[in-house]
């Protein structure tokens, strides 16, 4: 993306994760429940932007020909150009505003987006990030711990926090042994699982 060379400099980063209506609203993995969290994503929202941190809004974007559907069948989502791959409408307000930047993705880890990779390239000040959006058990964990293992190779000193409350996944309650692993594992990475009051 052109603006991302031309962003000022932060120390601080909001992550919001794939939270798109393919996800929440409409399409084969969608999962109404998921709008329990906007809320609180709301909330942490406002403080990142009262605190002038980096909002990155995380978008799941495919074409017909991803790969990605090859691995999971049956599951063409979130495709380019339709309404499941743009932000749900309670987040759309703050999309476009100063301090946000919106990065599409085309696999389950926003660490390898280009896009993603070059402002993290052209922001060696930022060292703390805040994670929220869906899914937990795919999206979110393979992202936050890539991020981390991609600080770690550059020697880059760096907090990442994922917000328990402000995560989810579709069918949880079906996938809780893939949720609760993701969290263990995060945690393992030396990755910090925090909530509201925590």
């Amino acid at each position: 993306m052109e603006t991302i060379g031309n962003l000022k400099k932060y120390k601080e980063c909001l992550i919001v994760v794939d939270m798109v209506n393919g996800f929440v609203t409409e399409g084969v993995l969608h999962d109404e429940k998921i709008k329990d969290i906007i809320p609180r994503q709301i909330e942490l929202i406002k403080e990142a932007k009262t605190k002038g941190k980096l909002i990155v809004f995380i978008k799941d974007t495919h074409t017909e020909e991803s790969v990605e559907f090859e691995r999971f069948v049956n599951t063409s989502h979130c495709l380019e150009n339709t309404p499941e791959s743009e932000l749900v409408d309670e987040l759309k307000e703050f999309e476009n505003n100063e301090d946000t930047i919106s990065i599409r993705k085309n696999s389950t880890s926003f660490m390898e987006s280009p896009e993603f990779r070059k402002l993290i390239e052209s922001q060696l000040e930022l060292t703390e990030f805040d994670i929220v959006g869906c899914c937990t058990d795919i999206c979110v964990v393979n992202g936050s711990i890539g991020l981390a293992n991609y600080l770690d190779q550059q020697n880059r000193k760096h907090i990442i926090n994922v917000h328990e409350d402000a995560i989810a996944t579709y069918s949880e309650d079906e996938r809780k042994e893939y949720v609760d692993a993701a969290i263990l594992l995060m945690k393992q990475q030396g990755i910090n699982i925090v909530k509201k009051g925590e």
